[in-house]
């Protein structure tokens, strides 16, 4: 089960450039669906939001964290988030924890936590 998960997010598609940022994404989803069937991500899901001030869609990879660590090095990967960088605002990738890998997470923030003092009334 996947423990970590990276976040891929971006904002507007810059005007006149439509057509090019449907292809990375057709690009971008065939992308991912290989590394799934190859087993170097265990999946990923793709959301598009309805319009807004800030954030057009995400999509998430999900995977160990051996597994994010090395699609973010891969060569494809790094080529899509460049050509991505060219046709939309804001893009931004954030490395996170999912599932399992919560559980460790809010253990790391509880020991963190235990070592400050804490505030009352």
């Amino acid at each position: 089960m996947a423990d970590r998960v990276l976040f891929i997010g971006w904002g507007r598609v810059v005007a006149g450039r439509e057509e090019r940022a449907l292809e990375v994404f057709n690009e971008s989803m065939g992308f991912y669906g290989r590394l799934q069937q190859q087993g170097k991500i265990e999946g990923f899901n793709t959301v598009l939001l309805d319009p807004n001030a800030r954030l057009a869609g995400y999509i998430e990879l999900r995977g160990s964290a051996k597994q994010i660590a090395d699609c973010r090095v891969d060569d494809d990967f790094r080529q899509l988030q460049a050509d991505a960088a060219m046709i939309v605002d804001e893009l931004c990738l954030y490395d996170g924890a999912c599932d399992k890998g919560v559980e460790k997470q809010v253990g790391i923030f509880q020991r963190a936590m235990g070592k400050v003092p804490q505030m009352t009334g």
